[in-house]
């Protein structure tokens, strides 16, 4: 099973990190491909470049064999929609089982994304939890859940996507805005985020002038 992880990662860090690798040894994922958005649909322009994330997720990665980055949505430019992702994956892996990993917040906000309805179609769905997060109690992705919802991990190696899972992870509060105002603010960010990383951010003057 292959496991897919998108994000702005700006900047990653261990709130990324940590839940995916618990995740993919949980799961007995192959590999989790790690893929950073162009243009994210859902929040505001990225304070680093496109360039500057990808390096800082290369950093971040290097060394952890089953974690790889994959540059299709930077590539591909325009609105970074999972579902278009999702398909040329599927045309890529063909019938091998893919699993989308989404916070609780995220998993909570999917009746929002373009085309949302198609991504069962073509993935199972990892939910982590996340602190200050909670599972819809009703609503379209509440009836998602109770229809495709399995108690049993070993189902999402038996078919190709369609399968919801909500896996435990240590809970981690980290977020790349509290990462972003700190390193404003002049706090910096030693211990949120992998050294490689925080010192690419310190070199290249990154998240200096940004408030949010």
């Amino acid at each position: 099973m292959i496991g897919i992880f998108g994000g702005t990662f700006d900047p990653v860090h261990f709130g990324h990190l940590r839940p995916a690798l618990e995740v993919a040894r949980a799961l007995e994922m192959a590999q989790i491909r790690f893929i950073p958005c162009f243009i994210p649909p859902h929040r505001d322009e990225p304070g680093a470049t496109a360039a500057q994330r990808l390096r800082m997720l290369r950093l971040a990665l290097a060394g952890v064999d089953e974690f790889v980055v994959d540059e299709r949505e930077l590539k591909r430019g325009g609105p970074s929609y999972m579902v278009d992702t999702l398909a040329s994956l599927r045309q890529e892996l063909g019938d091998a089982p893919v699993a989308l990993i989404l916070g609780r917040d995220a998993f909570a906000g999917l009746a929002s994304w373009h085309r949302w309805w198609a991504v069962l179609e073509l993935a199972h769905i990892v939910v982590l939890d996340r602190p200050g997060a909670a599972l819809p109690q009703q609503g379209p992705v509440a009836g998602v859940l109770a229809r495709h919802g399995v108690d049993d991990p070993a189902a999402l190696h038996r078919c190709q996507a369609g399968r919801i899972w909500l896996q435990t992870v240590t809970q981690l509060d980290i977020s790349a805005t509290l990462i972003r105002r700190s390193v404003n603010e002049g706090g910096g960010c030693r211990f949120l985020t992998p050294e490689p990383v925080r010192e690419y951010i310190e070199a290249q003057g990154l998240y200096l002038s940004t408030t949010g």
